[in-house]
Parts: structure tokens; C-alpha cells; sequence
């Protein structure tokens, strides 16, 4: 990042292949719509490109950039008029256990217990409170520290353990019919 805020346009590129994925995954599990999620992370990419020249190491590139994320989808959140479920799905869009689902590689019988699966952990991340949704989402998308979630959503550390320790056993109590 400090490369690219000094001019290095190939520093960005690096950035940008780099991290992606895991922002728009990190997006799209929280608004569910592909379009909506392709639009917040370029508005994420935009704003790294404004904030390059005021940018300051204090935590690593991967918290800040998922903090602008965390910010980005906070006023999408607000201006929203119309919420639907996470996993409602019509026409083009994709549902979100048809992210989770095993691959084609998998009998048709494994394909169908994955996707039974995926819906079920979908049905209970959309029942966790937001804070407690978008502490997990943090961590299982964006593959941030306790530390890291606390930084990209402006509280403490111990909030942000408690937060994620609260989704986690939601989620086991909420899957246990599926557990081997």
C-alpha cells in the first residue's frame, strides 16, 4: 500500500489480485445479491484509491481494508429501503448455499446433504444479531484476528471475542442435527 500511495500502480494490482476475493466474499455473504456485493467492493477499491495518499501502517493492510469494507456495507445497511433474507434467491442471483454447496465433483446424494448443510448454517448466520453476524462473517471470510475484527468495527477486543464467541456457539447449538 505505501508503494502504491507513492505512485506504484502496480502495487495496487498486487493489492487488488490479493485480496479480492475475500472482500467481495466477505461483502456478498452480508448483502447476498452478487450485483449489490460487485458494486460495494468497487466502492471499497475507490476508496483505498482516495485514502492511498493519507494511508498510515497501524495495523496490517488486510484489517484496514476490511474496516473500509465494514464501513462500506454499514451505509449501504442504512440507505437500504428493501431487506431480504440471505438466502432468498430469484432469476439470476445466486442463493448463498449455492456458494457453500459442495462441487459437481460430488454424487448427487453428497451435492444434496451439502446444500441441505449450507442452507442450514445460512438460516443461522441470518438469525445471529448483526454484531455477532458481522464479527463471524469478519473472521470466516475475511480471515481477521479477534484484534483485527475489533479494529475494523471500532470496538474493543474483549467486545469483539465476546461477539464472536456468542455466533460460534449460536451456530453449533443452531447445526447440531448436522454434526458426524
Amino acid at each position: 500500500m505505501l508503494r502504491f500511495a507513492q505512485g506504484d500502480l502496480g502495487a495496487f494490482d498486487t493489492l487488488y489480485c490479493r485480496h479480492e476475493l475475500a472482500v467481495w466474499r466477505f461483502v456478498f455473504r452480508s448483502v447476498k445479491v452478487p450485483a449489490v456485493a460487485d458494486d460495494l467492493l468497487q466502492d471499497v477499491w475507490f476508496a483505498v484509491a482516495r485514502n492511498a495518499a493519507s494511508y498510515e501502517v497501524r495495523a496490517k493492510f488486510r484489517t484496514w481494508l476490511f474496516t473500509l469494507a465494514h464501513h462500506r456495507l454499514v451505509d449501504h445497511w442504512r440507505t437500504a429501503k428493501n431487506h431480504s433474507s440471505l438466502d432468498a434467491s430469484d432469476g439470476d442471483e445466486l442463493s448463498l448455499a449455492d456458494t457453500l454447496a459442495a462441487d459437481s465433483g460430488f454424487g448427487p446424494v453428497r451435492q444434496l446433504q451439502s446444500r441441505e448443510q449450507a442452507a442450514a448454517l445460512i438460516a443461522a448466520v441470518e438469525q445471529l444479531p448483526l454484531a455477532q453476524r458481522e464479527a463471524f462473517l469478519l473472521h470466516a471470510e475475511g480471515d481477521l484476528s479477534v484484534q483485527e475484527i475489533a479494529e475494523a468495527t471500532g470496538v474493543n477486543f474483549e467486545t469483539a471475542k465476546s461477539r464472536l464467541r456468542y455466533a460460534r456457539a449460536s451456530l453449533r447449538q443452531h447445526l447440531k442435527e448436522f454434526a458426524p
